[in-house]
């Protein structure tokens, strides 16, 4: 699998300790940034990410700032887009078997490195389920669309 990730710069650490273990694990990494400590803006990264699983550049995409809360957000107004912001593994599972995100964003201020790494394992593991929750994601694509529910 190909997996997009990005992160602002209070993340970057992170970021890069969990490429080295997503690629140990067999996926193909791109990163999107931001590449070193320097200040910078994590809109930025996270539209990035968004845009190339939109595309098909990328499968599936992780997301780091500070809280995970501003990146995702970026993310979400990409039309299509589903981040979720997880600070455990259980949300991290059933927000791909349940609501089919694609895009898996956490806080590099939140959570230590091996809760990172567990929030990925599930993330990656999960499969949408389908069946009720399609019509519930349905709902979230006409929100989207400005449909009135």
């Amino acid at each position: 699998m190909r997996i997009g990730i990005g992160s602002d710069h209070a993340a970057f650490e992170m970021k890069e300790e969990l490429k080295q273990y997503l690629e140990e694990k067999g996926f193909e990494i791109v990163d999107y940034g931001t590449y070193s400590r320097d200040r910078c803006d994590y809109p930025v990264y996270g539209e990035r990410v968004a845009l190339a699983v939109k595309a098909g550049d990328v499968e599936r995409g992780v997301l780091i700032c500070g809280t995970g809360v501003g990146i995702s957000l970026a993310a979400n107004k990409v039309k299509g887009i589903r981040a979720a912001v997880c600070s455990e593994p259980y949300t991290a599972r059933l927000c791909v078997q349940h609501n089919n995100a694609q895009i898996i964003a956490f806080g590099a201020r939140v959570i230590g490195i091996d809760t990172a790494k567990m929030i990925l394992d599930e993330f990656f593991g999960a499969v949408f389920e389908g069946g009720r929750h399609q019509n519930r994601v349905d709902l979230i694509s006409a929100v989207e669309e400005g449909q009135i529910l």
